[in-house]
């Protein structure tokens, strides 16, 4: 009997590991990644109509995080200084 649970213990567990999550096929993109995708793009042209921030952009048109003026926070601060990561603005 023990030996029968065993064995479909391991069955299970291979046939979970198995098909738990299979990347796309190339050309393809996961559905999250055309939500996101297509959300960037509706924001994408505002912000460059705009021409309200002069710093550089990502190709996409997010702003690009690498570089000093993006990465102001707009939110509340600590007492230190650093922007308080509770807020949605900070973020």
């Amino acid at each position: 009997m023990r030996k029968l649970i065993l064995a479909l213990v391991a069955l299970l567990g291979i046939t979970l590991s198995t098909t738990a999550q299979q990347a796309p096929k190339k050309g393809e993109k996961a559905k999250t990644e055309k939500k996101a995708d297509a959300k960037k793009a509706e924001k994408a042209p505002a912000d460059a109509k705009k021409g309200e921030s002069k710093a550089p952009l990502k190709k996409d048109g997010t702003p690009d995080k690498r570089f000093k003026e993006n990465k102001e926070a707009k939110g509340p601060l600590k007492k230190d200084g650093t922007p308080d990561k509770r807020y949605k603005q900070n973020k």
